[in-house]
């Protein structure tokens, strides 16, 4: 192996095809009824040489170089991947599925030049990255490829996350210290690995699901013993059929690439949408195929099911030789039980590892005696390092455990990759896992993520071990566990047959400290998965958030004695009481009655959502008064003005900006369930007014019941921009033949209304409310009316007394009010999802507040005043806020960071940023007099124009054109092209 290690990737191939030439290398099955397509070892090579050579011609890149892959795999997927590895470079998968902006901010940090696109991708490559340009690529038409470069001009974007990337810098050589350093230690080379000196062979990220995600470049050097050793230890070869089961971007698809090419093997594919269908891919890899090695996160195969695990790939007969699991906790041992059937000879592996050092660090195998129902119940130890790597466990003094918990570190003297812009690291150098294990003995066991680690109610929390009891529940099938907000431990459970939420209570109660107990259980049908085939979070939080609006708007009691009866079920159920069992009696005291102090928080919340609001001094109630008590108080809080049932069941009442009746003009309707609306993915469905002119309306794909309309009164001149399941328009009316925007909002009629005989009632305008901010504002209102009801619609102002209130829009009671930093200028903006408020502050933070109560979710810090508003580009959810520091930021707000920055020219940006749909541009106004054209993406400026004097309007635009008025007098219009249509000269305006 000594000698192999100091070989490249494609070195190695090379070797294998001088012995097996003929052999299949490749098998792709696109589950179709056509044969499947294979290509041998020697046509693969082939391929790749005419790739390689295409490449050196037409890739001018001195020195280091990288190029992007955008593509699924497909048949041809080994030589597109070898063909670059070859030229010599770095091959840089990106993925199709990912977002645009997400892709974009990844090929920038990359620093790529060149992207080689799939024909089947190229359009959507368009569409998506109009900063690139189509190469020359008639030589490798054949080969399904199209060459694609770089054309960025104009202003350049800085890449940018935010000030956190400059936080969790190492302690390696990078950035701004780069070339003087290096310089320095040239002279003691053999102490350190130096990215100049060493041939890289992928560039990947991390999945960026636990921070910001960091680039993590590869040296061959550093993945070959990975492969070498995981190939000895799997014994492959040529008779193997291994499966490509990870995505390109997940840095195991290079071990079951490159095991299955080094050893005459035969890697099987299949397309991204078979992937995605477990029944589909059970039959292709295990019936049709019959795959002997398989490497996978324990979430991609559970996605099969135990029936399918037991009967196909653990049964007896199954012809997999290796089961090797890995990215995630190994499942308990009773999990493993249950999915392998009597007589099955799989050998099956706990692998484990980070992408920081890719690929894995240390692998275990299964011994046979622990399948024994009689063998004593223990973990899965994380196993032996892998050849050239070192793993040691540190306590929070950094010194390395022989015995007890502490952080896990992985490296090794060569097995180094470079993260972000480090040029030099030092050799050996051990990265910090994030992962907690506790060493006994030799073995080394793996406890959780740091992130997993919880305080709750002032006790520690291993989410790990919730979800570890759980699942070896009999009852169980899978699940998962989030820790929502920060604010509550939620279970999801896969359930095996019937199963009660109160049966898994009892179990967990009886194995769990009441801290580590779930606030929620949810049952659903399958855990959702990312598409590196782990549980995706996101995802189940999304369906969490869902659970609550149901749970909120259906629950609703309708008097006094429905919630008599509905407070007797919770607390028998909170209490683990029968159902069937006589009630509580009224001078039942919770805590008195088994209750203690997290499941009195429990109550309150039960209770809170029943009323569909919250109830002060509730808790202290629970605390310490009866349950007569506590009906009597919230009865008082709630129903003091009647029951709720006129409230819930008022069908015939229109949500709308005013109180009268149906006044003539413009309509937007939205449609919605009987007593609430029911958002998919947790998403609310929510009109926001800002500005008098301006509509911002999301209406994800609502759950239908009977229906009934909500109508918002928009006047004649608006902009409407909307987003639903499937695509995001955009249209604009005033006087012009737009068919789409007709259709969704109805006609606009800008005739005035015919005069008769009769009398025509006059408008008059009276004061319904006002609020004291303290100071002069200078910010306009945001209004946001959801779909669930008046209760909900809520006005935003700032002020310069730093003040920022949450208004109700019906009475002007203040929801919640904010004491910011310094003056707020900045008129605030709505996420897409809702959940957020975006303002400007002028000591230079764009805070992020949660819409509901005013908390603090993210701040993000520019380095001067923020007078501009925020945009939303309600295409990709990317807000936009400019800044007197003379940047315009791409904010993801979901995320907490930076896309891109821009430098504007030179002038502050005091105007607010606009974004047009189609085609896609965000148009910047500076004080400076520029009117910019951005890629919203990318942050790459497409045209420019210098109107000579400060512009403090903020730009405007519809499908032709944009317009902007500048302190010359004149108002400037432009086509999307960049083309000016007109001006008019010498207005006499004060305010633009």
């Amino acid at each position: 192996m000594a000698d192999s290690v100091q070989m490249t990737l494609h070195e190695l191939v090379l070797q294998a095809t001088n012995l097996y030439a003929d052999r299949r290398a490749v098998c792709f099955d696109d589950s179709s009824n056509k044969p499947p397509i294979s290509y041998t070892y020697k046509e693969v090579v082939g391929f790749a040489k005419e790739l390689m050579h295409f490449l050196q011609k037409h890739c001018d890149s001195p020195g280091r170089c990288e190029i992007g892959l955008y593509c699924h795999p497909g048949i041809n997927l080994a030589s597109w991947i070898l063909g670059i590895l070859q030229v010599p470079a770095a091959y840089c998968p990106i993925d199709p599925e990912a977002p645009p902006h997400l892709s974009s901010y990844l090929m920038r940090k990359y620093n790529l030049k060149y992207v080689l696109v799939d024909h089947n991708k190229a359009e959507k490559f368009i569409f998506s990255h109009s900063d690139w340009s189509q190469h020359v690529s008639s030589e490798i038409h054949h080969l399904g490829l199209t060459l694609f470069k770089m054309q960025c001009n104009g202003t350049a974007a800085s890449v940018l996350l935010d000030d956190t990337q400059s936080r969790h810098r190492n302690t390696s050589i990078s950035g701004d210290q780069k070339e003087d350093k290096a310089n320095i230690l040239e002279h003691d080379e053999g102490s350190y690995m130096d990215i100049r000196k060493t041939q890289l062979a992928y560039v990947l990220h991390t999945s960026g699901t636990t921070g910001i995600p960091k680039i993590v470049r590869v040296p061959h050097i550093c993945i070959v013993p990975n492969i070498l050793h995981l190939r000895s230890v799997f014994s492959v070869t040529q008779d193997d059929l291994l499966f490509l089961a990870s995505p390109l971007t997940f840095d195991p698809s290079i071990i079951e690439l490159f095991i299955a090419l080094t050893s005459g093997a035969c890697l099987l594919i299949v397309p991204h949408v078979i992937r995605m269908m477990p029944e589909k891919l059970c039959d292709a890899i295990f019936h049709r195929h019959k795959i002997t090695v398989l490497q996978a996160t324990p979430t991609f195969l559970r996605r099969f099911g135990t029936p399918s695990i037991r009967s196909m790939i653990l049964s007896s007969s199954s012809s997999l030789r290796v089961l090797a699991l890995g990215g995630e906790a190994f499942p308990a041992m009773n999990i493993l039980r249950s999915w392998r059937e009597a007589g099955n000879q799989t050998q099956i592996f706990n692998l484990y590892g980070i992408t920081e050092v890719s690929s894995w660090a240390t692998c275990y195998q299964i011994p046979e005696e622990a399948f024994d129902d009689r063998f004593e119940e223990c973990s899965v130890p994380l196993g032996s390092p892998l050849f050239g790597t070192q793993v040691e466990v540190r306590d929070t003094n950094s010194l390395a455990l022989q015995e007890g918990e502490g952080q896990v570190f992985v490296g090794g003297k060569q097995r180094i990759c470079f993260l972000d812009d480090e040029i030099i690291v030092p050799l050996g150098t051990l990265r910090d896992t994030g992962d907690f294990a506790v060493v006994k003995g030799t073995n080394i066991f793996f406890l959780g993520r740091k992130d997993n680690q919880i305080k709750r109610h002032g006790k520690r929390v291993n989410i790990g071990v919730v979800q570890q009891a759980t699942e070896s529940l009999s009852q169980v099938e899978t699940c998962a566990v989030t820790w929502y907000q920060q604010e509550k431990l939620v279970l999801f459970v896969v359930p095996r047959g019937d199963l009660e939420e109160k049966e898994i209570f009892k179990e967990l109660q009886k194995c769990l400290p009441s801290p580590a107990i779930p606030d929620e259980l949810l049952l659903i049908e399958a855990l959702p998965f990312t598409l590196h085939g782990k549980i995706d979070v996101s995802k189940l939080n999304k369906i969490y958030s869902l659970q609550l609006q149901k749970k909120r708007h259906s629950c609703l009691v309708a008097g006094e004695e429905e919630l008599w009866d509905r407070l007797q079920v919770i607390w028998k159920f909170l209490l683990g009481l029968p159902e069937d069992s006589s009630g509580a009696p009224e001078n039942s005291t919770f805590l008195s009655s088994g209750g203690d102090s997290l499941l009195s928080l429990r109550l309150q919340e039960e209770v809170e959502n029943l009323v569909g609001r919250a109830v002060p001094g509730l808790l202290e109630v629970i605390l310490s008064k009866s349950i007569a008590d506590i009906h009597s108080h919230v009865s008082k809080a709630v129903f003091q003005h009647g029951d709720l049932k006129g409230i819930r069941h008022n069908q015939k009442r229109k949500l709308s900006l005013m109180d009268k009746e149906d006044n003539d003009g413009q309509y937007v309707t939205l449609q919605g369930p009987e007593n609430h609306s029911i958002v998919e993915n947790g998403l609310k469905a929510f009109v926001a007014l800002s500005r008098g002119n301006q509509v911002f309306m999301n209406t994800p794909k609502l759950i239908e019941s009977h229906k009934r309309t909500f109508r918002y009164q928009l006047p004649c001149f608006c902009r409407v921009s909307y987003t639903t399941e499937k695509a995001v328009r955009s249209a604009t009316e005033h006087g012009m033949k737009s068919s789409n925007f007709a259709t969704e909002t109805g006609p606009c009629n800008n005739t005035p209304a015919k005069q008769n005989s009769l009398s025509v009632p006059q408008l008059t305008l009276c004061l319904r409310w006002k609020s004291d901010t303290g100071k002069c504002v200078d910010a306009s209102p945001l209004a946001v009316l959801s779909a669930e009801g008046e209760s909900s619609a809520t006005v935003y102002i700032g002020s310069h007394s730093h003040r920022m209130q949450a208004l109700d829009l019906h009475s002007g009671s203040v929801k919640w009010e904010r004491i910011l930093g310094d003056r707020i200028e900045s008129s605030a903006c709505v996420s897409k999802c809702g959940n957020f408020i975006i303002v400007g502050c002028y000591d230079g933070l764009v805070y992020i507040l949660k819409s509901s109560t005013g908390e603090t979710f993210w701040t993000f810090t520019t380095e001067d005043a923020v007078k501009s508003s925020a945009t939303l580009d309600s295409s990709t959810g990317l807000v936009f806020i400019g800044s007197h520091d003379q940047h315009t930021y791409a904010l993801n707000i979901n995320m907490k960071t930076c896309v891109w920055k821009l430098h504007c020219g030179g002038g502050s940006v005091f105007s607010s940023p606009c974004v047009n749909i189609q085609p896609h541009l965000l148009y910047i106004a500076t004080l400076a007099g520029l009117l910019l054209a951005v890629n919203p993406n990318t942050g790459c400026s497409v045209w420019k124009y210098s109107c000579g004097k400060p512009l403090f309007s903020s730009p405007q635009c519809n499908q032709e054109y944009v317009c902007v008025g500048c302190v010359d007098k004149n108002l400037y219009c432009f086509n999307h092209s960049g083309q000016k249509i007109l001006y008019v000269c010498q207005l006499d305006w004060k305010y633009l």
